[in-house]
């Protein structure tokens, strides 16, 4: 008797093993799909580029200044805000909450720019 509970235990091991192994491909897929690839927005010569970007939610946005001079990215609900970013440095958000974000530099209010997630 001992030996064929032993026997059940390793055969119902193995078989959630296979199982495990046979979803794995497919649950990375879908969390490779669900807004993995991050998106680039450059600051320069007084502007966001691109001006207006759709996303995914739960993607990861990442802002930089190639301008000369400091920058802010402030979101207009206050959702999101960096600090002054100098040349070169970088402001990162994931935004898990669907809506369309619009922000601004708080230094130069008349940058303006909108982030769609879907």
């Amino acid at each position: 008797m001992r030996k064929n509970s032993c026997i059940s235990i390793v055969a119902t091991f193995l078989l959630l093993a296979a199982i495990t192994l046979v979803k794995t491909p497919a649950m990375f897929a879908a969390s490779s799909e669900a807004g993995s690839t991050p998106v680039e927005i450059t600051i320069d010569n007084f502007s966001f580029t691109p001006p207006t970007v759709t996303v995914e939610a739960g993607t990861p946005i990442t802002w930089t200044n190639r301008d000369d001079i400091p920058h802010t990215v402030v979101s207009s609900e206050f959702v999101f805000k960096s600090k002054s970013l100098d040349t070169d440095d970088k402001f990162s958000v994931t935004l898990t909450k669907p809506g369309t974000y619009t922000y601004f530099c708080s230094l130069h209010p008349k940058m303006t720019a909108q982030v769609i997630v879907r």
